[in-house]
């Protein structure tokens, strides 16, 4: 028997943009409670972003171009069906769509060589809404597989 499902907490818009998904990104930046820390960190790397557009792109445009470019559609997930496990093909729910774009953003941006993590939050950014970069490349893998398996059913 599973449990029951966890509450679905509601987070406040963060103060600049008034939006709930920079609000997200910056909890998931986040270490150790420093939220102010990461505040600064996810405003400067708008800044930083809009600045390498030479201001022909707001931080905030970029950011939601660069997370709608993104979110995965499908993915795939484990079935067990007697003793075999089978990879199987499903659609993502529009909140894990977010929180895996936000995921996905963070430990991609966290891996870069840049010297400021504002700087590489950045540079994702502005890769990822370029489509190309590792984040980007992640949601390609992920399709990649989900097309050889439905070329196999």
């Amino acid at each position: 028997m599973r449990r029951r499902r966890a509450p679905v907490r509601e987070v406040m818009p963060d103060p600049i943009y008034n939006s709930k998904i920079v609000t997200k990104l910056i909890n998931r930046v986040m270490l150790d409670g420093k939220k102010s820390i990461a505040e600064k960190i996810v405003y400067s790397a708008f800044e930083i972003a809009s600045k390498k557009t030479n201001g022909e792109k707001q931080g905030i445009e970029i950011f939601n171009e660069a997370i709608e470019k993104v979110k995965p559609v499908l993915e795939v997930k484990s079935r067990r069906v007697g003793g075999a496990t089978y990879q199987v093909p499903v659609e993502v729910r529009s909140d894990r769509q977010l929180s895996l774009a936000l995921r996905w953003l963070v430990e991609s941006s966290r891996k870069r060589n840049e010297r400021t993590m504002a700087e590489r939050l950045a540079n994702e950014l502005l890769d990822a809404s370029n489509e190309k970069g590792a984040t980007f490349k992640k949601k390609e893998d992920i399709y990649k597989v989900v097309e050889k398996l439905s070329e196999v059913l």
